[in-house]
């Protein structure tokens, strides 16, 4: 008896266990691991990456908001990045799920940036990271759905 999306994305019990294909699983500690560096790079480099990584004019008025801005944006990322962490170390059977949150995470982040347009001196990383998650948490998500269907046709 197939296993319906619901009970594939939100199990009954967090436990460790990885119900069908481990590829979503090592996408995510990719991602994890990639949201730690990012984060932290927001909280401590001198210009939290506005100027050197965006390209943000830092040279006007306020600048100091900016980087400030900056600064706590990386502090919830690196927030979100713990919270992947754990479930990768302790609550693997959450996987599909943290996918869908980082679909829908990067959906936001893009919305925001349709909504609030900002004029870059050149696009940043995450202009381009943004599609690349779209189309890897679409995959790994399809992929965490059809394997928790399999694995629940053979348990049963």
């Amino acid at each position: 008896m197939k296993r319906n999306v619901f009970e594939i994305l939100l199990p009954a019990t967090a436990d460790n266990t990885i119900r069908g294909s481990r590829v979503p699983l090592y996408f995510f500690v990719l991602i994890a691991a990639i949201g730690v560096v990012r984060s932290c790079i927001h909280i401590f480099a001198p210009d939290g990456g506005a100027g050197s990584i965006a390209g943000v004019d830092l040279a006007v008025a306020g600048a100091d908001k900016v980087i400030f801005a900056f600064a706590l944006w990386g502090s919830a990322q690196l927030i979100y990045a713990l919270l992947q962490w754990v479930v990768i170390l302790r609550f693997r059977s959450l996987i599909p799920l943290m996918w869908g949150i980082q679909l829908l995470e990067t959906l936001g982040r893009m919305l925001v940036g349709r909504v609030k347009p900002v004029a870059f001196a050149h696009a940043p990383p995450g202009a381009y990271q943004n599609y690349i998650y779209l189309v890897l948490s679409a995959a790994m998500i399809a992929l965490s759905l059809l394997g928790g269907w399999k694995a629940a046709g053979k348990s049963g």
